[in-house]
């Protein structure tokens, strides 16, 4: 493998979309992650729900916007994503 071709594959970082659930402590938001999984015996599809902080630095989510957050370094004990973009704010909801 050349040199060129390692530098051409470059990491993905992961990159998901949520709902702010809390933005009680500074900079850090609560975004909840849902995903669909099939049940192996009986085929239903079963909502699956995960829990994540992310580093927001501006203080700018609130709880119910739809964020997408990507991976990135540890930036503290539970914190290993930060804040891409807001998608929907909750005032454009209502």
């Amino acid at each position: 493998m050349t040199a060129e071709a390692s530098v051409e594959q470059k990491k993905v970082d992961r990159t998901i979309t949520g709902k702010v659930v809390s933005n009680k402590m500074n900079k850090t938001i609560v975004v909840q992650v849902e995903r669909k999984v099939k049940h192996p015996s009986y085929g239903k599809y079963v909502r699956h729900f995960s829990k994540m902080y992310a580093h927001d630095e501006e203080n700018a989510c609130h709880i119910g916007d739809i964020v997408s957050i990507t991976q990135s370094r540890p930036i503290s004990k539970t914190k290993r994503w930060k804040l891409v973009e807001i998608l929907k704010s909750e005032e454009q909801q209502q």
